[in-house]
């Protein structure tokens, strides 16, 4: 609704007053154009004469004219200095009719499309460079306008309509970066606990995926313990993998895995921090920083599980299996090769295997100084031999 008011019949200061007090509560808006209330503005000016009024009284024309107004305080105080330096109030702006005139037309849009295919999208400073050639250095006088374009606006341009409608260009994924564990290879300097841990599938067949195998190595001690889950979802592998460092009889001080989502994501991360394990997880174009546990896949889990296909419906059952028969024999009974790193004459290290070096690893766990200090609370070296001799095969 729009009421209009008639304010001819105010002539006199007080009347100003008593409407100003009687309208305390009631808010005015102005939604003609600027004309209407510049020309409202400059005759009530002049019908109160207000120039030659003195300073009270100037600020009750004020607050009149803001109320009735709707302009700001501000924009008043400019108003009136405009109306007193050019004697009355006139609307300075008016709105272009026809718009604004593009400086890039459809055509440029087109051939810069046209550009862009022939040379697979190049970047921004580059194909600035295409098109000043093709100017200055060939004549062609298409390329005018464009040629003096800015590096942004093209950007621009190409995201217009008319360039999509004729080269749409397409780009790769980009990964996101993951910032869970630290790209770095394990360092144990002869102290077990650095764990290096891999996930082997058991196959498909006919569609149906096969169990999933946790195979996890100590560095030092080669220490090796398999578990096995249904699926590598947080549902089966948690329960798993927790299980599994609950098994090793040494403190867990490092977990290094390589850069699959079913280690590197924020549940393990949450289990390992509560446990005060560090997470690492493999460099780029460093293969061997999980070689360890890659072997013991090959020569381990698939020389005694094979490769056939196993349903998952079988995995408490092969856990079982691993926990009570094979992760026993390969600790206590199985002998494994540990490298001895020799430096030659130009000073690049190079492993050897001795004979005198191949033991089990619990041979090797034991023969390590100061082990009983890395132990789990109330473990020992006579349980754990206690346990190796209950082995007779």
């Amino acid at each position: 609704m729009v009421i209009d008011m008639n304010d001819a019949s105010l002539t006199t200061l007080a009347q100003l007053r008593e409407f100003l007090a009687g309208t305390a509560d009631v808010t005015f808006t102005s939604s003609g154009d600027d004309g209407a209330r510049y020309r409202f503005i400059a005759g009530v000016l002049r019908r109160f004469g207000y120039p030659a009024l003195a300073r009270p009284e100037k600020g009750l024309l004020r607050r009149y004219l803001a109320r009735t107004s709707g302009s700001s305080r501000a924009q008043l105080t400019r108003l009136l200095r405009r109306h007193e330096e050019q004697g009355g109030l006139s609307q300075r702006y008016v709105a272009p009719t026809a718009g604004f005139r593009r400086r890039y037309t459809a055509e440029d849009v087109a051939l810069l499309a046209e550009v862009d295919s022939l040379h697979g999208t190049l970047s921004g400073p580059a194909t600035r460079v295409l098109l000043g050639r093709a100017l200055r250095l060939y004549g062609d006088q298409r390329f005018e306008r464009l040629a003096a374009i800015s590096v942004a606006h093209r950007y621009n341009l190409r995201q217009l309509t008319a360039y999509q409608s004729v080269r749409r260009h397409w780009t790769k994924t980009r990964p996101t970066p993951v910032r869970i564990g630290l790209r770095k290879p394990p360092q144990p300097e002869g102290r077990p606990g650095f764990i290096r841990i891999d996930s082997v599938h058991q196959g498909d067949q006919d569609g149906f995926k096969g169990l999933y195998h946790l195979d996890a190595v100590d560095c030092v001690s080669q220490w090796q313990l398999l578990a096995t889950a249904e699926r590598i979802s947080e549902a089966y592998l948690l329960p798993a993998l927790q299980t599994l460092l609950e098994a090793f009889p040494f403190q867990i001080l490092v977990f290094h895995a390589d850069n699959g989502s079913e280690y590197i994501n924020h549940t393990v991360a949450k289990l390992l921090h509560k446990l005060n394990i560090e997470l690492t997880r493999s460099r780029p174009r460093h293969s061997n920083d999980n070689a360890l546990v890659e072997t013991k896949n090959g020569a381990v889990v698939r020389k005694h599980l094979g490769y056939a296909h196993i349903p998952q419906r079988f995995a408490s059952d092969v856990n079982a299996f691993c926990a009570e028969h094979l992760n026993p024999y390969l600790n206590f009974h199985r002998p494994c090769f540990f490298a001895v790193d020799e430096v030659d004459a130009k000073g690049k290290i190079r492993k050897r295997y001795p004979a005198d070096q191949i033991m089990t690893p619990w041979d090797k766990l034991r023969s390590i100084p100061g082990v009983e200090h890395c132990l789990k609370p109330r473990l020992t070296l006579d349980t754990l031999q206690h346990q190796a001799s209950q082995i007779v095969r």
